[in-house]
């Protein structure tokens, strides 16, 4: 890819955050009845199965709400490429009922993949114990931190808080088709160099003889679509590698570049989570992070959501990039299926 080759792209998905200032344009406030549903596919998907992971779609019949999470699905893929949907009565049910509840709404937008080596498929974002300068550590693992923007390694993310927590903590998304768009106008050649492969940190979790790191772009398109996939701490970790191949003054330069616009105010939106509000984004079309947070492990209140990762059947096999195509399928993380 050359200066002369990009373009921007994806005009549908490229807003600023004055185009999203009205929450009530991406939440979707679960009705009474639909939460009744959702009790009622619980007691099917409960009767079919002792074990959340093997609940498939089947299993929990949405009739009414499906069509409506279909269609947010389309939004995420198609269009603004995130939504909330609020109101699940997590402090009436439970977290245990809740976790259900959540692994088979989300089963009506994508079909779950490994978060890790261990092979989570319904993770915990909650503080695990983990300090920020462990080069194994994961943003998930985190207690307490701000989080910078950054994608995940599947097509969708969905994040369902059980406990804000004491304070803090508030949602980021930012607009990664718009900030790619920016820096196409303004700068072609430096939004060229990140379509060629960086080294990431694999943070240990990589298969038995294979290398620490992997090698991926910021940007790739297919078609008419953009793809991105970018987590600065784990290119700037990789450096820790001496076979890592190092990072050059002019790709630090686009990553520098870029950067700028992903964190313009104008660029992104923020949310705050209360307990039954799931959130779900694009991983190539917006960037999430959030807000340092406080924590009272004393009173037990603990900030903890429940993470999917999701492969939407919107996105056939000829509509990704190869590199994207059945990741979660074919990985080494993909060989064990658990909670986490």
């Amino acid at each position: 890819m050359t200066a002369a080759d990009v373009a921007p792209l994806e005009p549908q998905a490229d807003w600023t955050a004055a185009d999203v200032a009205d929450p009530a344009e991406w939440t979707y406030r679960l009705s009474t009845d639909e939460i009744a549903e959702i009790e009622e596919a619980l007691v099917v998907a409960r009767s079919r199965a002792d074990d959340v992971l093997d609940v498939r779609k089947d299993d929990f019949p949405l009739p009414t709400l499906g069509p409506v999470l279909a269609g947010i699905a389309d939004e995420l893929i198609n269009g603004r490429g995130f939504h909330r949907i609020s109101a699940l009565p997590v402090e009436r049910v439970g977290f245990e009922d809740a976790s259900w509840m959540y692994w088979g709404i989300g089963l009506h937008l994508g079909v779950p993949w490994p978060q890790n080596a261990k092979g989570h498929l319904l993770g915990d974002v909650k503080d695990q114990g983990k300090r920020p300068d462990d080069p194994t550590a994961r943003g998930y693992e985190l207690g307490g931190v701000a989080q910078a923007f950054h994608s995940d390694g599947s097509d969708l993310v969905g994040l369902m808080c059980l406990d804000p927590g004491v304070s803090g903590g508030e949602s980021l998304v930012a607009n990664a088709v718009g900030a790619y768009n920016r820096l196409v106008d303004t700068d072609p050649e430096l939004a060229a160099e990140l379509f060629t492969g960086l080294p990431y940190d694999f943070r240990g979790e990589q298969a038995d003889g294979q290398t620490p790191f992997y090698h991926v772009p910021v940007f790739s398109q297919h078609g008419d679509r953009l793809f991105v996939r970018y987590i600065r701490p784990y290119i700037e970790a990789s450096q820790r590698h001496d076979d890592a191949p190092r990072l050059t003054e002019k790709q630090r330069a686009a990553m520098d570049a870029y950067d700028a616009f992903i964190y313009d105010a104008d660029n992104r939106v923020e949310m705050t989570f209360e307990p039954g509000d799931m959130q779900f984004v694009n991983n190539y079309h917006v960037l999430h992070g959030r807000k340092a947070y406080v924590d009272d492990a004393e009173s037990g209140r603990v900030r903890w959501l429940k993470r999917l990762w999701l492969a939407t059947d919107i996105l056939g096999p000829d509509d990704r990039p190869a590199r994207f195509q059945s990741a979660g399928a074919t990985s080494h993380w993909a060989r064990k299926r658990t909670k986490a």
